[in-house]
């Protein structure tokens, strides 16, 4: 498998998913700026939509978007416990957990990121974001990872979305705890090197 990344972006939670899972992969860079990978393909072929994660199956199959990445990683590996078993309802509840994370925390956090973005609409988006992490404080208090004892690929996700808060200036409150303790994974901290985000030592 080749998993196409950018530096720092959402494919970092398929990144410690594929190590947490214990599964090969090739990690292949794409340039943010001239959209053209590592191993020197223009990305928009391998993703016409123009975005990460990519996970190129062995096959040569072509999968997008990280609520579907982020699952078939988990099922190549049961035994790793990344995701509860199909059709149980605990499954339908990491899928909640994934789609909340995708659609209101990870695009609340886009407008942040656009230096077009009018600051009215910044504004906005901080208000509606600080709703977010507020549920998300309320539910972390109690418990170690989303999904109660059991580190998933929902953590990998979130983990990865709420460490974009120091580069936009959001503050993030008792989350920081939850995020400090999903850094200090040693899956987490090799991927993070692999990308250049943490320093090697």
């Amino acid at each position: 498998m080749k998993l196409y990344y950018m530096t720092g972006a959402c494919s970092l939670a398929s990144a410690i998913s594929l190590l947490e899972a214990g599964l090969k992969f090739e990690l292949v860079k794409v340039d943010r700026h001239t959209r053209r990978t590592a191993d020197g393909l223009d990305h928009n072929e391998i993703n016409p939509k123009g975005y990460v994660p990519v996970l190129k199956l062995d096959n040569g199959e072509v999968l997008t978007e990280n609520v579907a990445v982020l699952q078939y990683i988990a099922d190549q590996n049961p035994a790793a416990k990344l995701a509860p078993p199909a059709g149980t309802l605990e499954r339908y509840r990491l899928v909640e957990w994934l789609a909340f994370i995708n659609s209101e925390v990870h695009k609340a956090f886009s407008p942040l990121f656009r230096k077009d973005a009018p600051e009215e609409v910044k504004q906005y988006t901080r208000k509606n974001l600080a709703a977010r992490l507020e549920y998300l404080q309320r539910i972390l208090a109690n418990r170690h990872f989303l999904m109660g004892e059991q580190f998933t690929v929902a953590d990998a996700y979130l983990f990865t979305v709420l460490g974009w808060s120091t580069h936009v200036d959001v503050d993030i409150g008792q989350l920081k705890r939850y995020v400090e303790r999903i850094g200090a994974r040693p899956h987490v901290i090799e991927a993070m090197k692999a990308e250049g985000l943490i320093k090697q030592g």
